[in-house]
Parts: C-alpha cells; sequence; structure tokens
C-alpha cells in the first residue's frame, strides 16, 4: 500500500483503475503463461472517459456493481450476473494470421464470443429471427473469419453445440443465442479457431507463443445492449469457457489465478494460466466450490464473518460468487447487520452520511486524516468459508472513499446470494481449480507477482494520474 502525504490523493474508491497499456505483457514458461489484466478504467483502456472527474468514476464504479450483481436474468437459463458492466479485460490474438482484440474478461460467464465480420464466405449473418446487424462502435475490433486459414463454423451435432441452451441449425452450421441479465443478448455462429497467447510488447524481441488450435467461440454478428468491446471471454465453471478449452488442448489443467494490485500501486494485476495458477503464498486457505444455480459461478460457503473477538454466523450455509467482475461485495442482512454494528463500534471516526444515490450502509468523515492513520482505525474482517478455511481482509479490502473526505463501508446489502467483489481480493492470489474443484485465497504482494512473472523490456504501465489513487 502505498504511502502518500494526503488521503484526498491518496484515496478514491473502488475497483475503478488498474493502470495498463494495450501491450498486454504475456510471459511464458513450461509452467503456463500468464496475461497482464486491463482495469476498464485505465488510462490506456479504449473505455477509459477523460470526461469523467475522480468521484464521477467512483459513482460509475458503483452502479456497475449494483447493476451486475442485482440485474435479473433475461432468459433464465444463461448467466445472470450481467456481463454488460465489465471491470477487466484481456488480449486475445485469434485466426492465422492472428488478429489482435480486447476482450472482457469475466468469471461469471462461460461462452467466448468475439465480434465478427459478415464478409466473405465463412461469415455469419444473423441466425435468429428479429436479429439486426450491431457492429461495434470505435474503437472496436472486427475479426474477420473469411481472412483466417484456421477458421472452421460447428456442426449442428458437435458437442459444443449441445452445451448452448439456445441454438438452431442453420445449412448444418450451429447458429446460437446468448443472453445476460438487464436484456444483453447475442447471436451467431459457434465457431472453431487458433488462440495465441504471446509477449507481443513492442520492442520485445524472441517472443515465446502458445498456440492453442480448435477452440470453440462465438462468431457474433448482433449484439444488442450497450456492450462495445471486442468480445467477451468466459472463465466460469464450464465445458465451453476458456479455462476448460485451454485445460484440454495445451495440457495447462481446468486451473487459472489472478493476483489484483491495489489501487494505489502503478503497476497492472495479472491472469496466470497452468502450473503459474498454483497459489503458493504462506497461509494460503482453501475452500471448496458448492454446486450454484447457474453452473458458471463459482460459488463457495460462506458461514461467518468475526471482527476481533466477535463472530456472526450465518444462519445456514450461505453461498457466495467470487467475483472479480463486480467492485463492492455483497452480504446478506444476516451478516451484513450486526457486521455493521461491530464495525460501528469499534471504528472511532465520526460518522458521515454516504451519498444519497449509493446503499452503503457505514460511512466516515476523513477530513484531515492521512491513509496510515485510517488504516489503523479500521479492524480486519475474518470470513469464514467451507472446509475451515478463513480469509482475511484488511483495510484496503473493505472501505473506500466514495466521496471527497468520506469513507464508506465497500460492502452493501444484497436479496439474492452473497458476492465477494474485487476490492474483498485486492493484494490476495485467488486460484481457482476446477479439476479440485477449490477456490484458493491467499495474501500477496501482487505488484511484486506481476514484475517477477512479466520479464525482459516490456514497457511498464504509464503513470496513474494521482487523482485516481485509491484504497486505505
Amino acid at each position: 500500500m502505498a504511502e502518500t502525504t494526503r488521503v484526498s490523493r491518496a484515496l478514491l474508491l473502488v475497483g475503478v483503475v488498474l493502470t495498463a497499456q494495450l501491450c498486454a505483457c504475456t510471459a511464458y514458461g513450461g509452467d503456463g503463461f500468464s496475461v497482464e489484466f486491463i482495469h476498464r478504467d485505465s488510462v490506456g483502456s479504449p473505455f477509459h472517459d477523460p470526461s469523467l472527474t475522480a468521484y464521477g468514476r467512483v459513482a460509475k464504479a458503483l452502479a456497475r456493481s449494483y447493476a451486475r450483481a442485482d440485474a435479473p436474468s433475461a432468459h433464465g437459463v444463461v448467466s445472470e450476473i450481467t456481463s454488460t458492466p465489465f471491470e477487466y479485460l484481456m488480449a486475445l490474438n485469434v485466426g492465422t494470421p492472428p488478429t489482435r482484440l480486447l476482450a472482457i474478461a469475466d468469471t461469471g460467464s462461460d461462452l467466448v464470443w468475439l465480434n465478427c465480420s459478415k464478409k466473405g464466405p465463412h461469415g455469419p449473418g444473423p441466425a435468429f429471427a428479429g436479429d439486426a446487424p450491431s457492429p461495434p462502435p470505435p474503437p472496436g475490433v472486427v475479426f474477420d473469419p473469411s481472412k483466417s486459414k484456421t477458421y472452421s463454423p460447428v456442426g449442428c451435432d458437435s458437442g459444443a453445440c449441445r452445451e448452448l441452451h439456445e441454438t438452431v441449425c442453420v445449412d448444418s452450421k450451429c447458429a446460437y443465442f446468448y443472453g445476460y441479465g438487464g436484456g444483453s443478448t447475442t447471436s451467431g455462429l459457434l465457431s472453431t479457431e487458433t488462440f495465441t497467447f504471446a509477449d507481443d510488447a513492442p520492442g520485445t524481441r524472441g517472443e515465446r507463443t502458445t498456440r492453442v488450435p480448435n477452440v470453440n467461440f462465438g462468431c457474433g454478428t448482433t449484439f444488442v445492449g450497450k456492450f462495445i468491446g471486442d468480445g467477451l471471454v468466459g472463465l466460469g465453471n464450464t465445458n465451453l469457457s476458456l479455462v476448460t478449452q485451454l485445460g484440454a488442448h495445451a495440457s495447462l489443467g481446468r486451473r487459472f489465478s489472478y493476483c489484483l494490485v491495489p489501487y494505489s500501486v502503478n503497476v497492472s494485476s495479472v491472469l496466470n494460466l497452468g502450473a503459474r495458477a498454483t497459489v503458493t503464498e504462506p497461509g494460503a486457505a482453501t475452500t471448496p466450490l458448492i454446486p450454484s444455480r447457474v453452473k458458471s459461478y463459482y460459488t463457495i460457503g460462506l458461514l461467518s464473518v468475526k471482527v476481533g473477538n466477535a463472530t456472526y454466523a450465518a444462519p445456514q450455509q450461505s453461498p457466495a460468487i467470487v467475483d472479480s467482475g463486480t467492485t463492492l461485495t455483497f452480504l446478506s442482512k444476516a451478516l451484513l447487520d450486526p457486521l455493521v454494528k461491530e464495525l460501528a463500534g469499534r471504528i472511532k471516526l465520526p460518522k458521515a452520511p454516504p451519498p444519497a444515490d449509493l446503499q452503503l450502509p457505514l460511512c466516515y468523515n476523513i477530513t484531515g486524516l492521512k491513509e496510515g492513520q485510517i488504516a489503523a482505525k479500521i479492524p480486519d474482517v475474518k470470513l469464514g468459508l467451507g472446509g475451515g478455511a478463513a480469509v482475511t481482509l484488511k483495510a484496503l479490502n473493505t472501505f473506500a472513499v466514495v466521496q471527497k473526505d468520506t469513507l464508506c463501508l465497500a460492502i452493501a446489502p444484497s436479496a439474492r446470494s452473497s458476492l465477494i467483489g474485487n476490492v474483498a481480493q485486492q493484494n490476495m492470489h485467488v486460484g481457482y481449480d476446477l479439476d479440485k474443484g477449490t477456490v484458493t485465497f491467499a495474501a500477496a504482494d501482487c505488484a511484486r507477482s506481476y514484475s517477477a512473472t512479466v520479464p525482459g523490456p516490456c514497457p511498464r504501465p504509464r503513470t496513474r494520474p494521482s487523482h485516481l489513487r485509491l484504497s486505505v
């Protein structure tokens, strides 16, 4: 956690910036590979909005959290966490020769899909009645399958086609329709392509690449909603997700991990696949995955919350979704209400009202206080998980500044399942092992992990402006 002289410079809310360049530095070896996790509000991101003030970015981040966690499913059989609000992106090189795209990385859904051109003999047209072409506005990149030597549509009788809930046959090809919470939908042809993961940073010599052939993906020609990216990489717990496909094709195993750098640190986060996804840091806590209504979710059992010697148990095992794409953490009222009461009795700071448009339960006035002074006043919160695991949340995992001189608990009430968001996962190495059916958490210096993983001359991310700094 970076030391700064003033809270107004050091703290700024919630999951808004992990500065990164679009070079998507990638490191390789026999132990798998690692790619850069790019935050959507980074000055290097095509989604960066320079017109927003720092507090405007805060409001947008919070609104995305509520929309993603609470949006109802439009179709009932698809991802109930909407993937239109998103936080992280990763670079993909698709086809032969490769086309470089920047896609959403989503742990809450399964399908990998890209915006595709309809030109050429392989280009799929609208597959469902009422579909209309919707190419992404700039700065989106469109993949043209007619220019790739390795593109192939998938047949209707394939196992991959049967994995999808809504498909029809179009000239013996598998046409799909896929929806997200909030009403966003996409459709196109299920296809296969070669995906290449490489260190493509400018000035890098001696590139080492991992090529994975025959990856199933949706070659999408329509999208209804506000999405404006190049595509979406589903990292969920299903057979169609990129994690499962890489495990099968590249002998990497069905596992991945990430380490989310605190927002005040000027390096990128990292996403690991293969053996590098193994969490080996001291104090690692492993909890089993439990069945979920939506198979793609990574759901664990949340048994209790603890502050000091006070432990509050859930009335019954409470399912909690682990999601890097949601900024805030959401808890059921049975756990959140006593947690708020306990923290309020222990934190000796003047109370402050929350912003009128935010449902945050506990806020403080921090005028004139330095970062270290604030952190010293906030007790740890421990999450008791299934299998006897316990995860400690430090101040940077539980509180954030939501407007000038106002510090709020970055945990909100949920009428549905609990959800562990990316603020709670800062400076943690979080590993998902689909073969073992586990999620592992360990405290880590994620900035150092990134520096150790990415070798050679890959440029460091641009300096993050001081008004985008965050965390306590």
